[in-house]
């Protein structure tokens, strides 16, 4: 009998979970058995077991191999001194990162469409309520920080205010995920939070920085691609025999 080394091991974990990814993705969380991961990945079932102890863990370990955009923001703003700008760069890295990178990206939409919270996924339910919690302390922190720093008072306390940008971003972010053709979600974002914002009472510089998309899109014009006309568009004909 072979002696497995520790790389064998981590081999086959990362192997497992590269499957699970896969398969959540293509099929749902609840329509992929672990026997499918195993047998996607080469291995036994028994394999699984020796690294997770069910699916919901399989799950949480697929997700904190890759920081979720929202996770990896908070992080990224903390060198931005000024509050309102510190508060606004963490949303737009989410929404950046999410454009850019692929494997982020799958995870995310894994973990907003492709999973059921009950049964054994109730502790990935937990994880989430968690995190949410987690993020919302700290929407709510930068709120009353910002709000301080630019001498207003919030038509709302910093908590609503806080669950009304997550609601934003969360939206933007499973709108864009649905049909990442639709739109930048980039730029579309930065105005429908700096909308917000103002609305908030916030004066916002007209040179606000915002991270740009690190992969765009091509442009229709540069591939030869002839995007789509929305159903009922008039067409070129139409439209000038309207005019004539």
């Amino acid at each position: 009998m072979v002696r497995r080394t520790k790389a064998d091991a981590e081999a086959t974990r990362t192997a497992l979970l590269d499957a699970a990814e896969q398969l959540f993705l293509a099929r749902g969380v609840s329509r992929t058995s672990l026997q499918d991961i195993a047998s996607a990945a080469g291995t036994t079932r028994g394999a699984i077991y020796w690294h997770f102890q069910d699916k919901a863990d399989l799950f949480n370990a697929m997700m904190e191999r890759v920081t979720l955009p929202m996770e990896q923001s908070i992080n990224a703003a903390q060198a931005v001194e000024a509050p309102l700008q510190r508060l606004r760069i963490s949303v737009l890295t989410a929404l950046s990162r999410t454009a850019a990178d692929d494997q982020a990206r799958r995870v995310f939409l894994i973990a907003t469409q492709q999973v059921e919270f009950n049964g054994e996924m109730l502790a990935v339910r937990e994880r989430k309520l968690r995190w949410r919690d987690e993020y919302l302390r700290y929407l709510t922190q930068e709120f009353e920080i910002a709000s301080d720093d630019a001498g207003i008072t919030l038509p709302v306390d910093a908590r609503t205010a806080a669950l009304g940008l997550k609601a934003i971003l969360s939206g933007i972010l499973d709108n864009w995920l649905l049909d990442t053709e639709d739109h930048d979600l980039v730029s579309v974002g930065t105005q429908v939070m700096d909308r917000y914002l103002a609305g908030l009472g916030f004066s916002l510089p007209a040179a606000a920085p915002a991270p740009r998309r690190q992969a765009p899109v091509p442009s229709t014009a540069a591939s030869g691609a002839v995007r789509p006309r929305p159903s009922g568009s008039p067409t070129r004909a139409r439209s000038q025999k309207r005019t004539a």
